[in-house]
């Protein structure tokens, strides 16, 4: 397995995971990540088993990590078109980037608003520049129009997404249902989505069909709902490769229908490896969380959104994240976050403005902020917030300076 990339921690000040209530279960361990070296020093790795895990799962999460770092070549189905060759070259050692996706939309004439006429991209909205297996024509935005608009995504994170899978759905409806009432404007809104894969073969975590409308959970517009779906759908999206549960090559400009592998390219074994490694990545264990940062938190109503912990389902097959509250720092929920920020996309139920919270995990391994990568730092995150959030990042700035860092330190650690 490829080493993974750490980070020297100069300091150990005592951890503090906060919690907002639920059922007074303590969730599960949220990483054991600290790792000393042959100094003494302690080493932060961010893709870490969570707690809990026996002698053989551990093997099995080492073997999706290193499969999920692996480059696939065209022999193994990569193509035609494609974006990036590995699952870690988007999401880095579980964390964010250093990948991007550009998206392209036709658009209304405020420049935000997705056309009912999207005809101009008939391959769909992502562009692929990469050519493989006979390729010849890249799918790139359409020339010589002003109406189109392309966007950039930075890989998200995949640190805990087996928190965010497990949370039930009776959770997030809650959440929506408390935030309808609120007099603020913020109202946060599940996506419910058509599940767009084949049913997959592990039962125990859904039995979802083709065609089912679920809530999204995943994805920076909520869009998609488990993480066997997540694993197929990048695998077709962003590497061109074929899997039971995505069967068919994307249409592109030069109409191929397979690649130099032919039929389907990969087995199921190879969605399962990489969702079982996802599923029990932990959330890195938070460092320098305080009681005067958490308040402050609550204060400017980050945690209106940003909701420290949700609930997670009493049945979820991996028993240490079943029945938890899990500490994710998101509501999981649309919200419109105002036209500089909006990409055009329309995805289940999030249209332009919307993006789903963003669940505040890792942060301290992350170098860039928003959807886009455009702030370069917690702060400038938070000053870009619009839309419904226009009030806690204008409550943020009416913070004295000293309680404006102290708010910014304590995202950062978590």
């Amino acid at each position: 397995m490829p080493p993974r990339c750490v980070t020297l921690a100069l300091t150990l000040p005592l951890c503090v995971v906060m919690g907002c209530g639920g059922s007074g279960d303590a969730p599960a361990d949220a990483g054991i990540d600290s790792l000393p070296d042959a100094t003494g020093a302690v080493l932060q790795a961010s893709d870490v088993p969570i707690d809990g895990l026996g002698h053989d799962e551990v093997l099995k999460f080492n073997d999706g990590d290193a499969l999920f770092d692996l480059p696939f070549r065209p022999a193994d189905g990569l193509g035609p078109l494609s974006i990036r060759s590995s699952c870690g070259a988007c999401h880095e050692d579980g964390a964010r980037g250093p990948g991007v996706v550009k998206k392209m939309a036709i658009v209304e004439a405020d420049g935000v608003t997705a056309a009912a006429d999207q005809s101009a991209l008939p391959y769909g909205h992502t562009i692929r520049d990469t050519l493989d297996a006979g390729a010849t024509t890249p799918l790139l935005a359409p020339t010589g129009r002003t109406d189109v608009l392309v966007t950039t995504r930075v890989g998200p994170p995949v640190l805990g997404r087996g928190y965010i899978e497990a949370v039930a759905d009776a959770e997030l409806l809650r959440v929506a249902a408390e935030q309808q009432a609120r007099t603020d404007g913020i109202h946060g809104k599940v996506n419910m989505v058509a599940f767009a894969s084949a049913t997959s073969p592990d039962a125990a975590f859904d039995n979802h069909k083709a065609g089912d409308m679920v809530i999204g959970k995943l994805g920076l517009k909520a869009r998609i709902a488990t993480l066997d779906d997540f694993t197929a759908d990048a695998f077709q999206g962003d590497m061109g490769l074929t899997t039971p549960m995505r069967p068919t090559e994307l249409a592109n400009p030069d109409d191929l229908t397979d690649d130099v592998r032919a039929g389907v390219d990969l087995d199921i074994d190879h969605v399962n490896r990489i969702a079982f490694y996802m599923r029990r990545i932990a959330i890195p264990r938070r460092i320098g969380l305080t009681q005067r940062g958490q308040e402050l938190f609550a204060q400017a109503s980050c945690a209106v959104c940003h909701v420290p912990t949700l609930h997670t389902r009493a049945d979820y097959p991996i028993a240490v994240l079943a029945n938890i509250d899990a500490p994710i720092y998101s509501d999981l929920l649309l919200h419109d976050m105002g036209p500089a920020l909006a990409d055009g996309q329309t995805d289940g139920s999030a249209d332009s403005l919307a993006w789903r919270t963003a669940p505040l995990i890792g942060e301290r391994f992350t170098k860039q902020f928003l959807h886009d990568g455009r702030a370069h730092s917690v702060r400038d995150a938070i000053v870009a917030h619009a839309g419904e959030a226009a009030g806690a990042a204008q409550a943020f700035q009416a913070l004295s300076a000293d309680d404006q860092q102290l708010l910014v330190q304590f995202v950062e650690a978590l």
